[in-house]
């Protein structure tokens, strides 16, 4: 028996002995058995995939990413392994890496549905993010992205021209209603501007709906200019922790960010209060709202 056959037979016992100690909830001694089948076949793809997996979740992002990185590497395409690395790379603000892993998955697979979706949530990221270390800079500087730079018709580039809609903050100040009234503005700009930013995890009037409710938070003992109340719900599913809850890894670790650790806490907030903080997609929106849909409750509403 060759020394190969041995190391592999090695490894696939250890992978065995992790998979088991994952199921039954022992992370840490899982990884330890995942790290000794790689040191005996270190292309053990199905224990790299898991092992990058557990340090995902543990949020060593550098171990997991060199590990779906080695994943990645030649054919075929691995899926999954691609998402999650995309999801990585976006959470640490390298977007050129996520669009790559993104685009190779939809490469191999056109339609692929959560990749497109992740893409436009990479490209609404890329869009809003500033460098927080650079002098002067804001998150306010995304905001006086020209008009000109969008893919808009002739029609509807003029319409906004001509109501002095100029940037990518103006459009988010204005509503469908106030667009809708001025002369010569008619539904087809309205469709076409709604769809490009919908692409980007935008929508209209959300800057301004942002805006006063910042200036009602200023106000002690003030609630959010134009919310409802918080949701009544019983004491048992407000204080449920989303920690028990099955959520991807990517909501799981938009609402570490957040602080957010109970389905009381994440019914108090609104869509617009979530999808305007850094690297939360409509994505993870879409999720969280099955979720809360599951315990008969929503996310707070703004009042019309």
């Amino acid at each position: 028996m060759s020394t190969t056959t041995i190391n592999e037979r090695a490894a696939e016992e250890f992978f065995s002995r992790g998979r088991d100690a994952e199921n039954n909830g022992q992370f840490e001694k899982a990884i330890e058995f995942y790290e000794m089948a790689l040191r005996e076949n270190s292309d053990h793809e199905a224990a790299c995939f898991a092992l990058a997996y557990l340090y995902d979740r543990r949020g060593e992002d550098s171990k997991a990413i060199e590990l779906y990185e080695r994943i990645c590497i030649g054919a075929p395409v691995h899926v999954n392994a691609l998402m999650n690395l995309a999801v990585l790379y976006e959470d640490n603000n390298f977007y050129d890496d996520a669009r790559r892993c993104l685009d190779a998955v939809l490469l191999s697979n056109p339609n692929h549905p959560r990749a497109k979706l992740y893409l436009k949530d990479v490209v609404a990221a890329r869009l809003m993010y500033v460098d927080d270390n650079a002098e002067g800079h804001d998150r306010t500087a995304a905001m006086e992205v020209p008009i000109t730079d969008f893919e808009l018709s002739v029609r509807s580039r003029n319409a906004l021209k001509k109501l002095n809609v100029r940037t990518l903050g103006d459009l988010l100040r204005v509503s469908e209603s106030e667009l809708l009234s001025h002369k010569n503005f008619g539904e087809t700009s309205l469709n076409e501007i709604k769809s490009l930013l919908a692409a980007r995890g935008l929508r209209l009037g959300q800057a301004a709906e942002s805006e006063a409710s910042a200036a009602s938070a200023s106000i002690p003992g003030a609630r959010p200019a134009g919310s409802a109340p918080a949701v009544e719900m019983p004491d048992e599913i407000h204080a449920k922790n989303l920690s028990d809850i099955e959520l991807s890894v990517r909501s799981r670790k938009a609402l570490q960010r957040l602080n957010i650790n109970t389905l009381g806490e994440l019914a108090s907030r609104t869509e617009d209060e979530l999808l305007g903080c850094k690297n939360f997609g409509q994505t993870s929106l879409n999720e969280l709202k099955q979720v809360l849909a599951q315990y008969g409750i929503s996310f707070r509403k703004l009042e019309s």
